[in-house]
């Protein structure tokens, strides 16, 4: 049996390339020693961190490299300090060298040696290069990608190719970062911003089957499911803001004590509490301590501290998010950055909601007035039809005027029940003129009579003034007119009557001087289309000085039709004020004794 014979020769490393005048050299040097040829510094480095030399030679040329090479090694220790993990790789992947950082990051002795990925048990590449250091090497360019180790550290890698003279690069310089807090935050982010959109993602199925109170408390459950298991919060309060009392309304409260839940709560920064604070200002509070906080209000028994952000919708407060913790210094300013990332969406899912209630009100509103667009006309027709028909049998059947009675009475309830039923299918939200109706209260109620022969313009006036509570009618010409005010007359008369200054049989002022003979005065308003009045109606009108008189140009500009109305109404409304007290003072004289002053 043969065995290998063990040389004695020590070993060197002999840096040097391929030139004759270093070929001599190397056969030279291995009489004597056992010479290992390494055709650069990198690559001698690469030998020295594997295998025992009892010295190296470097050749010239190299000894700039191996100068800079020296340095690295010499200034390890500052390398050793650094955050970020840097090591040498070979072609294989193989760690030539390393600070050590990543020595204590996976908890082993050395590094030096080993395959780079087998170091991070094999960790799953996930882009945007798949192969950053094959690339790096094939490329002759840096090149970057994120790690994910099986333990869920995420680790950044840039590789930079080192060039050995005109070669090809055979090793690389690749800095290693730990991001496993930046991923984690992002996907936390990235979570929220999920969870956000889910609030109150409905499907159309869902939505028309639910109702808005439904829908409302799904909205609660999904908010309190993600702070509890994505944000980790337990106690939570949501308060939204009345824009009009600034009062804070409870949307939510788990985890709160109920006498604090009940709280009047208003946006202001003082004696309110921090919500009242946040909601006042727009800007989150946190509360580290709350036995030391001014502000701070008890809301969970034992807290010690709490987080409250403003729920914000282009740029207005609509109310406040707060959460409470019994542990002291609970919160830091990443819960609060996640919370007001949150709460952006909470704003949304609520203004959502708050468009579908709106929608739904503004639908009904929509229907009611179409349907009373449609019918209003035609009981239009039905009255006028009817009044006429009663004209002619008047002292002639009773039997005949008293059905016609009931046709009138019957077709005024057919609109007045839908305006009743269009009320109570939409909310007050709904109705955009809500806020002017109720400062123009005279207006409720009042009953009046457009007479004009443009169908648009009767359809119109209906349109616009029911909405305001009106009770409207309308009479294609004079003769309809006088039939309507005569019938009209046995329930009270028309508060005004709107009239063209044209009609088909008959003028504006002869229309006036018949309804005299009926009704005094009469609360008139003419209509001219853009001032045209060949008759000079108006011009006679004015000088009659009527009491209740007023003008009008169409088309109907709404604040002029709404305020000469309105006048009328309240100088009629005084006219009938002073002659009730006139009437009461006669009537007290009468009671004594004193004569009764003739007026």
């Amino acid at each position: 049996m043969e065995y290998p014979i063990l040389s004695a020769k020590p070993k060197l490393l002999f840096v040097g390339d391929s030139q004759p005048r270093q070929q001599q050299l190397l056969g030279e040097l291995q009489n004597s020693f056992e010479v290992v040829q390494a055709q650069s510094p990198l690559r001698a480095l690469s030998r020295l961190a594997r295998e025992s030399f009892a010295g190296f030679y470097v050749a010239a040329e190299h000894l700039g490299d191996a100068f800079q090479i020296g340095r690295l090694l010499q200034n390890e220790r500052i390398l050793e300090g650094m955050p970020d993990g840097i090591v040498v790789l070979d072609a294989e992947n193989t760690i030539v060298w390393g600070n050590g950082r990543l020595r204590e990051w996976t908890s082993r002795e050395s590094v030096v040696g080993s395959n780079f990925y087998t170091v991070l048990n094999s960790p799953e590449i996930l882009g945007p290069d798949f192969c950053p250091f094959h690339t790096a090497l094939a490329t002759g360019r840096s090149s970057t990608s994120t790690l994910r180790s099986s333990d869920n550290r995420y680790f950044q890698v840039h590789a930079a190719p080192v060039f050995d003279s005109d070669q090809a690069p055979q090793h690389l310089i690749v800095t290693v970062r730990d991001v496993t807090t930046e991923m984690l935050q992002q996907q936390k982010l990235a979570a929220i911003h999920q969870a956000g959109v889910e609030l109150a993602d409905l499907l159309p199925d869902e939505v028309s089957v639910m109702s808005v109170e439904e829908r409302i408390e799904l909205l609660k459950k999904n908010i309190l499911h993600f702070t509890q298991d994505l944000l980790h919060f337990d106690v939570v309060e949501i308060r939204l803001l009345d824009s009009r009392s600034g009062k804070l309304e409870p949307l939510l409260a788990v985890g709160i004590v109920p006498e604090a839940a009940g709280r009047d709560l208003f946006a202001r920064p003082q004696n309110n509490g921090v919500t009242g604070f946040v909601a006042a200002t727009g800007k989150s509070y946190l509360c580290e301590d709350t036995t030391a906080d001014p502000l701070y209000l008890e809301g969970c028994k034992g807290a010690r501290s709490s987080l409250t952000v403003p729920l914000i919708l282009h740029d207005e407060v609509i109310g406040t998010f707060n959460v409470e913790s019994p542990e002291l210094r609970a919160f830091s300013e990443s819960d609060l950055q996640f919370l007001e990332i949150f709460t952006r969406d909470v704003a949304v899912a609520l203004n959502t909601l708050e468009l579908l209630r709106a929608e739904k009100a503004s639908t009904a509103q929509e229907s009611v007035e179409a349907i009373h667009s449609a019918v209003a006309l035609p009981v239009d027709v039905i009255l006028n039809d009817a009044v006429n028909i009663m004209e002619r049998y008047i002292g002639h059947e009773p039997e005949v005027v008293e059905r016609l009675q009931s046709i009138l009475r019957n077709a005024r309830d057919i609109k007045q029940l839908i305006q009743k039923v269009g009320q109570k299918m939409t909310p007050v939200q709904a109705h955009p003129d809500m806020d002017e109706g109720q400062s123009r209260a005279l207006l409720r109620g009042a009953r009046i009579l457009v007479v004009d022969a443009d169908e648009s313009v009767r359809s119109a006036a209906h349109n616009l003034l029911e909405r305001y509570g009106c009770i409207v009618e309308t009479a294609h010409d004079g003769g309809e007119a006088i039939y309507m005010v005569r019938n009209m007359a046995m329930e009270g008369n028309y508060d005004i009557i709107l009239v063209d200054i044209r009609l088909p049989d008959t003028s504006g002022y002869e229309l006036l001087l018949k309804l005299q003979e009926i009704m005094d005065p009469v609360p008139l308003v003419l209509m001219t289309g853009f001032g045209y009045d060949p008759g000079h109606s108006i011009v006679k009108a004015r000088q009659a000085k009527l009491p209740l008189y007023g003008e009008l140009c169409k088309p109907f500009r709404l604040d002029q039709l709404l305020d000469t109305i309105e006048r009328i109404l309240k100088t009629r409304q005084d006219m009938l004020a002073s002659n009730g007290a006139v009437h009461k003072e006669e009537n007290s004289s009468a009671d004594q004794g004193e004569p009764v002053r003739q007026r």
